[in-house]
């Protein structure tokens, strides 16, 4: 799988602008603030329906228009698939696959697999469990739409139970008969996602350990722990303990929307207890993993952005993630840097095709 040609119009900095891609590697160079991260993230936009940076979608829109379009060319599976995501303000954004318009964007997620290595990743690390937590069910979905859907109803079913709990509040009544059939769908839902969830950890923790072996070619232990309330009891008990504390703060406390992906070395946290290189170095090793995981379940190399990460990294990194290139690991690659010089050396040592687009 690989893209062809992108067209962007009235996205982020971008009025107008066309490009068409070498199959193996593209570089995009120039200064910061000038839309190299930009490409990066309309082609990001085109596989899971919305910005990696700015979830927002009408602030992708570049300033004093009122729409833009991604249009790109794909090929997978010997077949051209044309793409297009656009959104108008006070529309709905639409993403249509050969013109037909899907109902629901779930439905085109893992059509493009594809995955982005950039310095926001190190909100996986500072932020709260909501990032950690998108990030294992991103990778999941890609590769199982059952989870996806059931995920979807998980999250609209726990948004109906609170809604519940703040009418009973507000109206000073309780009705444990309705709010028992939403217990019981979110039982059925967790227990589904749980499962899928562990299993899913226990085949991405070894792939883990070998890229993060491979990155920093240290004995250093590390660890993805998957912390979830449902190793306790099921999520119907878990709920009806609950109850008097979720009447009291009028939303659901307990539940998988509650786990978290604890990252660890050699034991602690790394947010308290890593160093920045071993942050980059884990970060980086997680990301690579995703490709394999992705290319593995999937069959197909998934498309891989590369966001000025060799500001990022030392040389020693950098070496370890050119090898890989060399190896023909990887399938289409993008990446963007502000060093024209260093990023023609580092294209030349791979031995691979590659165009270079100066912005």
């Amino acid at each position: 799988m690989y893209l062809k040609k992108i067209s962007l119009f009235n996205y982020k900095n971008f009025a107008e602008a066309e490009f068409e891609f070498d199959n193996k590697i593209n570089c995009f160079v120039g200064k910061n603030g000038i839309g190299k991260t930009n490409v990066l993230d309309a082609i990001y936009h085109l596989a899971y329906g919305k910005s990696y940076f700015n979830p927002l979608a009408i602030q992708n829109i570049k300033h004093g228009e009122d729409f833009f379009v991604i249009d790109a060319l794909f090929e997978k599976n010997e077949r051209n698939e044309q793409i297009v995501c656009s959104i108008k303000k006070g529309q709905k954004k639409i993403l249509k696959r050969n013109g037909k318009a899907y109902d629901k964007f779930s439905d085109h997620i893992g059509f493009i697999p594809l995955v982005i290595i950039s310095p926001a990743d190190r909100d996986l690390i500072i932020e709260g469990s909501e990032t950690r937590r998108k990030f294992m069910d991103s990778v999941i979905s890609q590769l199982d739409a059952t989870y996806l859907q059931q995920l979807i109803q998980y999250q609209k079913t726990i948004s109906q139970r609170n809604a519940l709990l703040k009418y009973f509040a507000l109206n000073h009544v309780f009705d444990n008969d309705t709010l028992s059939i939403y217990n019981e769908q979110l039982d059925g839902f967790a227990a589904l996602l749980f499962e899928k969830r562990k299993a899913f950890i226990a085949e991405f923790l070894p792939i883990f350990n070998k890229h993060h072996q491979a990155v920093t070619g240290s004995a250093e232990q590390v660890q993805l722990v998957y912390e979830s309330h449902l190793y306790e009891k099921s999520l119907l008990n878990l709920l009806n303990e609950n109850l008097a504390k979720d009447r009291a703060l009028q939303y659901t406390s307990v539940g998988i929307h509650k786990d978290d992906l604890s990252f660890e070395i050699d034991s602690f946290p790394i947010k308290k207890f890593g160093s920045q290189g071993q942050q980059k170095s884990f970060l980086i090793a997680l990301k690579l993993a995703q490709f394999d995981f992705l290319k593995q379940q999937s069959g197909v190399k998934p498309i891989l952005l590369f966001d000025d990460i060799f500001d990022k990294l030392d040389e020693f990194r950098v070496a370890k993630i050119i090898e890989m290139v060399k190896d023909d690991s990887f399938g289409q690659l993008f990446i963007s840097d502000t060093h024209p010089e260093r990023t023609e050396a580092i294209l030349q040592s791979t031995y691979q095709s590659y165009t270079v687009f100066n912005l």
